[in-house]
């Protein structure tokens, strides 16, 4: 009974220091994210820290459905594009302003989502990521024949003005800070999900689908809540993107490769976990440009290569993904403490 008394006191301390060190390092990124601009003046440099945001907000949206619901889309880039072409058709052919435009877009890629998943949610598994990508691809054709849409030759938002207001710059600066406000929004709405209880229904749904029927969760109403959601903020994603790049067409915004690197941010990263994706996108990201740069078009590919080589020793070694790995570390370096605590104690 001492010894017990003993040691509670020794294994709550290691907990509470853990506790504080994890808040003071995400109060310390947060403040270098915030930061990062004034000390980064390189535009290349900068628009690489904007692509990371960017990859990372789609990973987190895509997480929802597919890492904490269980349910693996790989059409998410619908939404994605659904996104970029409704903010920017909203805003250069009918003069809506740009952010109720991406908010528009974020709502119709919503509903869009409920009335696809109302067929694709009767699939499972692997069908069901079939479904998805048939049904992006099929959007995607929608919008190459569409001429009102721009058809294939896509859309172009012209730089007549520029400033907050049109969410035009013609700096790296506002770019990145939107990306760092949208990342953080979809991070919230993930923290959020998570300590809900949404969160155990989406992860009762993905682990023990029987288990909670039975308990009389519906399985196709939540499952249909975490795809709106995802296909919410996956749709904010692509409004920036058509901001920033200033021009749009079918194979960019709605492509397969875009769906799937969603996914992969977050496998890698560490499915279900709420930073798991954006640790991916660094990652992934890095890699893309890195090899891009280092082999320029003759290399065309070889982050493919990686991605898959990458991809192979997380899912055989580390399936909780790079997230999975530290935590494990951690638990490791915990428990030693604990032990050299309790030998001390007796």
């Amino acid at each position: 009974m001492n010894m017990h008394s003993n040691l509670l006191p020794a294994a709550e301390a290691p907990r509470r220091q853990v506790f504080s060190k994890s808040v003071l390092a995400l109060i310390a990124l947060l403040a270098i994210a915030l930061l990062l601009p004034l000390f980064v003046t390189n535009p290349s440099h900068q628009n690489l820290a904007i692509l990371i945001l960017m990859a990372a907000q789609m990973g987190v949206a895509w997480n929802i459905v597919g890492g904490y619901a269980g349910q693996i889309s790989l059409g998410n880039a619908a939404f994605y594009g659904i996104g970029a072409y409704s903010s920017s058709i909203l805003f250069t052919l009918l003069g809506v302003n740009p952010w109720l435009a991406m908010l528009a877009g974020g709502v119709l890629a919503a509903l869009l989502s409920l009335v696809i998943g109302f067929s694709c949610f009767r699939l499972k598994g692997h069908y069901f990521a079939m479904a998805t990508i048939a049904v992006a691809e099929i959007i995607q054709i929608v919008f190459t024949n569409w001429d009102f849409a721009g058809a294939a030759v896509g859309l172009t938002i012209p730089m007549d003005k520029d400033g907050w207001s049109v969410m035009i710059f013609s700096s790296k600066e506002p770019y990145y800070y939107i990306a760092l406000g949208l990342l953080l929004l979809t991070l919230l709405a993930n923290f959020l999900i998570e300590k809900s209880f949404l969160g155990y229904y989406f992860r009762a749904i993905k682990d023990e689908p029987d288990a909670a029927r039975s308990l009389g969760i519906s399985l196709s109403r939540y499952k249909q809540m975490a795809f709106a959601v995802s296909s919410f903020f996956t749709a904010l994603g692509g409004s920036l993107y058509a901001q920033k790049e200033l021009y749009i067409d079918p194979a960019s915004v709605f492509g397969t490769g875009l769906s799937i690197k969603m996914a992969l941010v977050s496998i890698l990263g560490g499915l279900g976990t709420l930073f798991g994706p954006v640790l991916g996108a660094g990652i992934l990201t890095a890699i893309e440009e890195g090899t891009r740069m280092l082999f320029g078009g003759s290399g065309r590919g070889t982050d493919l290569i990686i991605y898959a080589a990458i991809i192979i020793v997380i899912a055989v070694y580390y399936p909780n993904g790079v997230i999975g790995w530290v935590r494990a570390w951690l638990s490791k370096r915990r428990a030693v403490r604990l032990q050299a605590a309790a030998g001390e104690n007796q």
